[in-house]
């Protein structure tokens, strides 16, 4: 029986024992601050790159992984005879997933590319399932109905405390991130088919717990989620808070709680948050 072996990119927001237990292969993005490239790896934790974007003299740029980086993992990967998922971020936020469409035809390898329609640790729970799946023995075909299940049943939310990063970056108007720097504004967002839609938005930090409640009672609604986890970028007092009130009300789960890539703290900026789950 063909082994198959599991790719994503950095900014799949997990645990790297969880990564390393697993045996999922990440392929790094970059990101270059002030004139110097940085592989988005184990060499530049979240916390040391929100120091260096706090020092840096304009927006850090993100970059996708070469395609040419892509052949060689998937050929490395393949050369065993293994099939292999590639599971990447949104098209929305990044043309990674395209550009492991390319280097997949151009691979002697047999890959299948997934765009998770999601990212961070949203996208961590497709990647994360497909690897438990194929350490089981599992097999492409029966891994693939799986993992777009779960894509299917995942929600993700992210708060910003400022809009400048997302404006900068071309994923919001400028208009509104105008505006809402203006008027000191914090708003809570829902990531659906690539696109980011305002939930709420209010002045100060009472906004995100306004929401969370709005959150808790959605999930109350919900009779069967599997996994939850949490992310957030730089400052994070107040998202602990709303962590031990998860954990509470969810005490045999294991809810991740964790630093996001740098490849995401670059668009949302400081003292952002993401919460996720999905369901089955």
């Amino acid at each position: 029986m063909k082994k198959l072996k599991i790719v994503t990119d950095s900014s799949c927001t997990m645990e790297i024992s969880t990564r390393d237990d697993l045996d999922i292969h990440v392929m790094p993005l970059s990101v270059m601050i002030d004139g110097v490239i940085y592989a988005d790896d184990d060499q530049l934790p979240g916390e040391v790159f929100m120091e260096k974007m706090a020092a840096s003299h304009e927006l850090p740029k993100t970059s996708q992984p070469p395609i040419g980086q892509f052949v060689e993992l998937y050929d490395q990967l393949g050369a065993d005879g293994s099939d292999i998922l590639s599971i990447h971020m949104s098209k929305g936020l990044s043309g990674t997933v395209e550009a492991a469409r390319q280097a997949s035809q151009l691979s002697k390898a047999n890959v299948v590319v997934l765009d998770s329609d999601t990212t961070d640790q949203g996208l961590s729970f497709q990647v994360i399932r497909a690897a438990q799946l194929a350490k089981e023995g599992k097999t492409l075909d029966e891994v693939l109905p799986i993992v777009e299940d779960i894509q299917s049943k995942t929600k993700l939310y992210i708060g910003v405390s400022t809009l400048d990063n997302l404006v900068k970056g071309g994923r919001i108007s400028r208009a509104k991130g105008l505006i809402s720097s203006f008027l000191n504004v914090r708003i809570v967002m829902s990531f659906e088919h690539g696109e980011l839609k305002p939930v709420i938005k209010g002045r100060g930090a009472k906004t995100f717990s306004k929401w969370f409640e709005d959150f808790l009672s959605e999930i109350a609604q919900i009779p069967n989620i599997k996994q939850i986890g949490i992310s957030y970028a730089g400052s994070h007092e107040q998202i602990a808070r709303f962590k031990e009130e998860l954990q509470a009300r969810f005490p045999k789960m294991h809810i991740p709680f964790l630093h996001t890539t740098p490849i995401i703290a670059t668009h949302t900026g400081p003292g952002a948050f993401a919460i996720m789950y999905y369901y089955e």
